[in-house]
């Protein structure tokens, strides 16, 4: 079982790390390809249980060596001194070759250990100057919701959070447990790391009024040639007034929104399925596995092959 440590420092807040929790420390093994999910342990200065998650198994920060993957929640102290004992641990984890997450203004707690040093990375949007101007060797990117450079990865402010550890989730189990998670956390299963803040998720309107019905009945045909014309006939709407107010509802375009349904079947086709890519191609709307391929590679940066040999459901 991949092990998540959760740092709750003495500034970690609430919010961000309730997040953590119900992500990684509620087993949910049934939508994983291979029957695992995560152990979830929390991680204190001396291993004393921290008194928001008093039932999780808690190690001191030197045990983060243990981790594959380090979480480190917000904090509330921007202007305190870093534990130093927690900058080490952070340091040795990650040199150790655990990935390093920090939600929301916990990229403060990365950057004061030197782990963001030439790399990018987000946290809220309120206080993205204040870690510039504090860290200028790290490239700050006010207008993500999280960045992913493999081994460290940051998330803007609060419900960005979510999206980073339904990300994480993706990486290591695949698209069906990181939509299967979000359907049952009632959220969109992903926006993308490179999307603005405060942008509403791309794959679900609002609500089920409005274009709601639409969107559903462009799911159930994705192996169709449908067009902007399609969508706007079956709204009720012209086709300017369709992208008004898919760009209104879903920060997207009809065609944009189209594309990513297509990428997001091919993935659950590749990861429930034993059809080939021809046939996965056809099925989604692509035509030709060659299109498949390329578009699928630019969105997803693995081939199909790929993605279907990791994240293949047994």
């Amino acid at each position: 079982m991949p092990l998540v440590a959760l740092v709750m420092h003495p500034a970690a807040m609430l919010y961000e790390s309730a997040i953590a929790a119900e992500v990684f420390g509620v087993d949910r093994s049934d939508l994983s390809p291979d029957g695992r999910w995560y152990d979830l342990v929390a991680s204190t200065a001396d291993g004393t249980p921290h008194r928001w998650l008093p039932d999780l198994p808690t190690v001191p920060y030197a045990r983060l060596t243990d981790a594959d993957t380090v979480v480190v929640s917000s904090t509330d102290d921007l202007d305190g001194e870093q534990d130093p004992a927690l900058s080490r641990a952070l340091v040795a984890a990650h040199e150790r070759g655990a990935q390093i997450a920090s939600l929301c203004t916990g990229a403060f707690v990365l950057a004061a250990a030197g782990l963001l040093d030439g790399r990018t990375a987000t946290t809220h949007w309120m206080h993205a100057d204040a870690l510039a101007r504090r860290y200028p060797t790290v490239d700050v990117r006010a207008d993500v919701l999280y960045t992913d450079e493999e081994d460290v990865l940051t998330s803007a402010g609060k419900t960005a959070a979510l999206d980073l550890c339904i990300h994480l989730v993706r990486n290591d189990f695949g698209a069906v447990a990181a939509n299967g998670i979000a359907r049952r956390l009632v959220v969109p299963g992903h926006r993308r790391g490179g999307q603005a803040q405060f942008i509403t998720p791309p794959a679900e309107p609002r609500t089920q009024d409005g274009l709601g019905p639409t969107l559903e009945w462009a799911r159930g045909r994705l192996d169709q040639p449908l067009t902007v014309g399609d969508l706007a006939a079956r709204a009720g709407l012209s086709t300017r007034q369709l992208a008004r107010r898919m760009h209104a509802e879903l920060q997207t375009g009809p065609l944009d929104w189209l594309h990513h349904q297509r990428i997001a079947r091919a993935q659950e086709l590749l990861e429930r399925t034993d059809a080939s890519v021809d046939q996965i191609a056809h099925s989604c709307g692509m035509g030709t596995a060659t299109t498949l391929r390329r578009h699928f590679q630019r969105a997803v940066g693995v081939s199909p092959t790929t993605y279907r040999s990791t994240f293949r459901l047994r």
